[in-house]
């Protein structure tokens, strides 16, 4: 999907790929008399211009057109009083021309809507002149008007959109298997003896969404018809009938705000109207009276009739969505007699249906990308202070905050002692990390960091200057520049979109770039920050660019989780080098975060003489360096310190006397490598932003229109407590090695039915094919189950795989696919079953090489003459980095679950076990393998490269040797999380290989 253009002009067929218009600003209010009374007085005023002036010339000086051509001695005569007051005319006249040029321009981009009005020549004056009284002149005959203003100080740049109603929209979504237990007493719409009866008609007119939240006909359904399977009663009620904006309704999941549906005759919590002749389609037409509580007083009829015609249309509709994913029913998981599968207490009875009433297997909603996931649904296992859904949207903070970790956890392995692993979160902090796994988007970071830095080092070798950026959007395709003024010429891969007003990387680009060097290229454009999402992707704003400060109004709490979500992402996104957050109004907890960046001060007072010392500084490098902006100073890397940011966030209003200083400080006029958002009304402020309640983010000026970045309070709580987590130095011990693992492997020549390798990349070799569109979340969840040889509860297996929510129907279609994959051991038995408990548990011909692994191990342990032989068959075992390869967006439950913590302990200290117990022996070569094999999966772990330089130093190969520092050396340089040694490491490399520094240099030289 190509990103927006923030000018609203048609597609180009020519373009390879099309641009899409930015969503329409959304202003509320309507015209007030002072508008009314500003659209007369610009009317008049262009009258007065446009007719007026030329009727004056025309009247008192006649026409300018000569009544012949001048001859040489009128050019070269002295000038007389009539010979400069025609001069005077003509420039009089000329300036007329212009302004009229301006006038039709700025008028004709008002009423097409074309976006970004063409720039009349030498008219920068008049055109902002002509802008003014043509907007002011259109509020007379439009409802609203939103317009892009000044951004470099050159000339003004209008964004003027298109105003529709709004029109919120979710994305399609595959319709959910319903239940056979409806209960469904529904009306046939299509029946005419049954409309003949009834002379009103129970109708739900659907509500706007309420922030994020929007509602679905399974919430519609539970509300009124008090089952949230019943949907399928309203949806066969509806189909493809006309909706008030025109369109139908096609898809169970997809309905919008402002339809009106029909309602089963049982339906409480509705409106009565009464039916016209033409009930086929909807009337619009007044309800009637009701009863409070939803209940009319209108009668039932034919109830009996009408649970018939519904469940035939449900049997219908299931028959067709069938056909549609070219796939049968399938049967219930066979679990032996007298069990019961217990279904989610959150939605109803158990779902376990005999085989004839076994629901259909749809294709699930969880299978979107997480981003489109739905939220309306009752979410399974929530903790207390609910599923942090903020935090699972927000992609770019959740990979910055990843990577935080990351680097705080690696430091945790350099103190790790045998036989632990690092402490990892729990309660709400490991449900905060869940979310950002699925969020996390560390390509779009990288495209977004890689991407900036090459168009500055391409711009640098040309000689020119970076392009004033205001805005970002951030697509799945693309990633674009709103740049003010134009520029045609964007440096290759980039390309030019708008007439040079939008410039796009594509993100087929980024791979070319994975290998260049930038290290050496500032960051341009440090201030960049997610301000929200819209129906495209994603919107960055960049703080440098208002040149002032900016002030955000809303409620207290929205606001305080916008501005929160602004400091976390600036602390530790990687598209900036160093930089200096001063946090006011925020606990000072939250500098745990990036105690490199942050810094959070009780005051503003506090705060002010640092920032007004940091000013100065900007100021005598531009001076001193003769650039002309910082921009130019970072594009060129001259006093590179200089232009290194300082940003304030302030989550409380300002004094009155602070807020004068610090808009005198912030109003500097041009960009000095700062930038300042604070919360309510500021007078001063160049930009204003308002959030509403339901999380709704309107950028003023810029006309940015999102669902805005949050973070609130509790869900920053939870990600400080990660970080604090992160930090603990002592070890978690990860069980009593005596205890036997819970199963143990096939011995002998017996192959199992089912094969699951985890210590690699994710394989399964099953016995029954299985559709590959199915495949992705069904690993997932034999993965779940492989990690949990004990059995999972269906509900703890829902919470977990699905973590915004998850419908029982659609849950146990999923691990009845399964089952099916999995099919039946040697003996006939279900590779797949549930136990008497209820639980799902796999079969005992289920190989899964961690329990193999870990078998193993138990056994060197309890026989010592075999000890060796043991670790090394577990070590064989291990392919590669633990289940590499996972999908964007799944296995965040990794997260909450000792598995991934524990897996890379135990191989990481059985692989340093075996390489010193074959030092021991004189058995260099063994040592290395075993090094190596331990380094396969935890490659991060310096202890194990420790071994792997002993055991090389022990062969006496000093070119191996070489190589292995040189390997270790690459492997800190490309690693994301540190980028140096662990100083043990550093030093055993100076006392095997003394020279390798020297080396070292000469190489880097």
């Amino acid at each position: 999907m190509s990103s927006p253009r923030p000018a609203g002009r048609g597609p180009d067929a020519a373009r390879p790929m099309s641009s899409i218009q930015r969503p329409p600003v959304r202003i509320d209010r309507g015209r007030s008399a002072g508008d009314v009374l500003a659209g007369v007085l610009a009317m008049a005023a262009l009258a007065a211009l446009l007719l007026g002036v030329p009727f004056a010339l025309l009247t008192f000086f006649g026409s300018p057109i000569p009544h012949k051509l001048p001859s040489t001695e009128t050019l070269t005569q002295r000038l007389d009083a009539t010979a400069l007051m025609h001069v005077l005319v003509i420039v009089v006249w000329l300036a007329w021309i212009q302004l009229t040029a301006c006038v039709l321009v700025e008028a004709y981009a008002g009423i097409r809507g074309v976006g970004v009005p063409a720039r009349v020549p030498l008219a920068g004056g008049p055109q902002a002149l002509a802008h003014r009284l043509v907007v002011a002149a259109l509020l007379l005959f439009t409802a609203t008007t939103a317009v892009m203003p000044v951004i470099t100080g050159v000339r003004a740049t209008h964004i003027q959109q298109h105003v529709n109603p709004p029109q919120h929209r979710e994305p399609p979504r595959a319709a959910e298997p319903a239940s056979d237990q409806d209960q469904g007493q529904g009306q046939n719409a299509d029946n005419p003896t049954l409309m003949e009866k009834n002379a009103v008609r129970k109708i739900y007119r659907v509500r706007p969404p309420a922030g994020r939240h929007h509602e679905s006909l399974w919430e519609i359904a539970e509300k009124c018809l008090g089952d949230g399977r019943r949907y399928r009663e309203i949806y066969s009620l509806n189909k493809g009938k006309l909706q008030p904006d025109g369109t139908r309704l096609t898809m169970a999941s997809l309905i919008r705000p402002g339809w009106v549906l029909d309602m089963p005759a049982d339906a409480t919590h509705v409106e009565i109207i009464e039916k016209g002749p033409h009930d086929g389609q909807h009337e619009h037409g007044v309800p009637h009276s009701q009863v409070p509580g939803g209940v009319h007083h209108h009668g039932y009829v034919n109830t009996e009739h009408q649970a018939v015609e519904a469940a035939r249309h449900a049997a219908q509709q299931e028959a067709r969505d069938d056909r549609a994913d070219h796939e049968a029913g399938r049967p219930p998981i066979d679990e032996g007699p007298d069990v019961t599968v217990p279904g989610d207490p959150a939605q109803g009875p158990p779902a376990q249906q005999p085989p004839a009433q076994q629901p259909p297997a749809h294709t699930p909603r969880h299978e979107r990308p997480p981003e489109q996931e739905p939220t309306g649904l009752p979410i399974v296992n929530a903790p207390a202070f609910g599923w942090p859904q903020e935090l699972a949207v927000a992609s770019l903070l959740a990979a910055g905050l990843l990577a935080g970790l990351g680097r705080r956890r690696r430091e945790q392995l350099w103190r790790r002692a045998f036989g632990t692993m690092i402490a990892r979160p729990e309660g709400e902090a490991a449900t905060a990390e869940h979310a950002l796994r699925i969020a996390a988007d560390t390509e779009a970071t990288r495209l977004l960091d890689l991407g900036l830095r090459q168009m500055s080092a391409a711009l640098a070798a040309d000689d020119r200057t970076l392009p004033t950026v205001y805005g970002v959007h951030l697509g799945a395709d693309s990633l674009d520049l709103w740049i003010a003024p134009a520029d045609r010429n964007p440096p290759a891969p980039w390309q030019e979109y708008d007439n040079g007003q939008v410039w796009r990387l594509n993100t087929t680009a980024l791979d070319g770039m994975a290998t260049a060097d930038f290290a050496d290229v500032l960051a341009p454009y440090p201030g960049l920050v997610s301000i929200g999402t819209n129906e495209t992707g994603r919107i960055l704003v960049d703080l440098e660019a208002a040149h002032g400060l900016i002030a955000l109004h809303g409620p207290d709490d929205v606001r305080r989780a916008v501005l929160a979500a602004v400091a976390v992402e600036l602390a530790t996104n990687r598209w900036s080098d160093h930089m200096r957050i001063t946090l006011v109004g925020f606990d000072e907890e939250l500098a745990l975060v990036a105690p490199d960046r942050i810094r959070v001060v009780r005051s503003l007072a506090e705060a002010l003489p640092e920032l007004e010392g940091r000013s100065e500084e900007v100021r005598q490098a531009l001076e001193a360096s003769g650039a002309d902006s910082v921009l130019t100073g970072r594009c060129r890397g001259v006093f590179g310190e200089a232009w290194m940011p300082h940003y304030l966030i302030m989550a409380d209003p300002p004094a009155a006397e602070e807020a004068e200083r610090l808009v005198a400080l912030a109003r500097t006029g041009q960009r000095m490598a700062a930038g300042y958002l604070v919360a309510g009304d500021t007078p001063g402020a160049t930009w204003t932003w308002d959030v509403a309640a339901d999380g709704r983010l309107r950028a003023g000026v810029l006309g940015f229109d999102v669902d805005a970045q949050l973070v609130p309070e509790p869900h920053y709580r939870a990600v400080v407590e990660l970080f604090r987590t992160a930090g603990r130095t002592e070890g978690v011990p990860y069980g009593d090695p005596d205890d036997p693992p819970p199963a143990t492997p096939l011995g002998g020549e017996t192959q199992p039915a089912v094969d699951i390798r985890l210590l690699g990349p994710i394989e399964i070799d099953a016995p029954e094919p299985l559709d590959e569109s199915r495949r992705a979340i069904c690993t997932e969840v034999l993965v779940y189950l492989a990690t949990h040889s004990e059995g999972v509860h269906p509900t703890v297996l829902g919470g977990a795989v699905w973590p915004r929510g998850v419908s029982a129907s659609v849950r146990d279609a999923t691990v009845a696919r399964v089952a099916d994959w999995l099919g039946r051991d040697s003996r006939g038995r279900p590779n797949l079953y549930y136990d008497d408990h209820g639980r799902i548990r796999l079969g005992s011909e289920v190989r899964v090489d961690w329990e193999t692994f870990r078998w193993l191990i138990w056994r060197s342990a309890a026989e010592p003459a075999s000890e060796l032989a043991y670790m090394s068959y577990a070590l064989d075992l291990v392919r590669g980095r633990l289940m590499d390869g996972r999908p964007r967006g799944r296995y965040g439950w990794l997260a909450t679950e000792d598995f991934e913590y524990e897996a890379t302990a135990r191989v990481a200290d059985v692989a340093h076990r075996l390489a010193l117990m074959k030092l021991d022996e004189g058995d260099a070569r063994g040592a290395v393998t075993a090094a190596r094999a331990g380094l396969r999966l935890a490659e991060g772990d310096e202890g194990l490269w420790r071994d792997l330089l002993r055991a090389t130093h022990a062969t006496g190969d000093a070119a191996q040797l070489r190589d292995v520092v040189d390997e270790l050396r690459g492997r800190v340089a490309a690693d994301p999380y540190t980028d140096q040694m662990q100083p043990e490491t550093e030093a055993l490399v100076d006392e095997l290989l003394p020279q390798w520094r020297g080396v070292a240099a000469r190489g880097t030289g």
